[in-house]
């Protein structure tokens, strides 16, 4: 079920996000919630929103950002959102 407002890109970069901290690539990187959250929102400052207010409106721009092209996009962006916390991670 949609809220009032769901942001597409917000749930792309979530997942994104998610499955890139916990593989190889990034183990030497904090992985408490505090900096995922941080990389997530210094992610979506630099990507346009996508907001829907429809199921079928989510699907149709699913389907328009879920394309390989525009992975690699968002992508390069968490990356270099990851890089930046990582300077400055939130240790406890």
């Amino acid at each position: 079920m949609l809220s009032l407002l769901t942001n597409v890109m917000q749930e792309i970069v979530h997942s994104l996000v998610r499955v890139m901290m916990r593989g190889t690539e990034y183990q030497t990187f904090c992985k408490c919630e505090q900096c995922e959250r941080d990389i997530i929102a210094l992610s979506l400052n630099t990507l346009p929103a996508h907001y829907v207010t429809t199921e079928k409106g989510r699907t149709a721009v699913f389907e328009r950002l879920n394309t390989a092209e525009n992975l690699e996009w968002i992508n390069k962006r968490i990356i270099h959102s990851i890089y930046v916390v990582g300077k400055y991670p939130h240790r406890h």
